[in-house]
């Protein structure tokens, strides 16, 4: 059974960091290219980041450019979204999704960023 699980989001104050984790499961991890996507509150799906499924080439969304950071580590099955200097336009549920033979998504996690 196919599986992504999102952790790490929260409440974060302007400026503030966190890390995202995605954890995936039931299919061959390494051959998918992983991204996350974020939808905020009465907005569209937008892509944040990318990253290839070997060699770590990258794609950022201009939004978050300089600021976010993905990686990936295939032996543990796992993408990560590091996210520095966090804007209150952040605010959003984070979701990752897997881009292959089929494609697959998380539940996501909501990342709120507010003082």
């Amino acid at each position: 059974q196919v599986q992504l699980v999102e952790s790490g989001g929260g409440l974060v104050q302007p400026g503030g960091s966190l890390r995202l984790s995605c954890a995936a499961s039931g299919f061959t991890f390494s051959t998918y290219v992983m991204r996350w996507y974020r939808r905020a509150p009465g907005g569209e799906r937008e892509l944040v980041a990318a990253i290839a499924s070997i060699g770590g080439i990258t794609n950022y969304a201009d939004s978050v450019k300089g600021r976010f950071t993905i990686s990936r580590d295939n032996a543990k099955n796992t993408v990560y979204l590091q996210m520095n200097s966090l804007k209150p336009e952040d605010t959003a549920v984070y979701y990752c999704g897997a881009k292959g033979y089929y494609d697959y998504w998380g539940q996501g996690t909501q990342v709120t960023v507010s003082s």
